[in-house]
């Protein structure tokens, strides 16, 4: 698996309530979506709005990724949903 997370960026979605993330295997673009809810594992005290997901997502984004390297080995796919 050469799955990697060089890119930092990620995005809120407000109608599904998460955040969108991406990481490479090779030249191969991967989508992954955390929702909100996932990161209140995290963060009991997680806000709803867009400023406090992110925060929330970027204070455990090496959790995150762990979980979203799990899902990739388990069966390679083009989108991923944490839930």
């Amino acid at each position: 698996m050469a799955l990697c997370f060089s890119n930092p960026s990620r995005s809120y979605d407000g109608t599904r309530h998460g955040v969108w993330f991406w990481g490479y295997d090779n030249t191969r673009e991967i989508t992954f979506f955390v929702e909100d809810r996932v990161l209140k594992n995290f963060d009991s005290a997680l806000g709803s709005d867009e400023a406090g997901v992110l925060a929330c997502f970027d204070r455990h984004r090496n959790e995150v990724l762990k979980v979203a390297m799990t899902l990739y080995a388990e069966g390679r796919q083009t989108v991923y949903m944490l839930h």
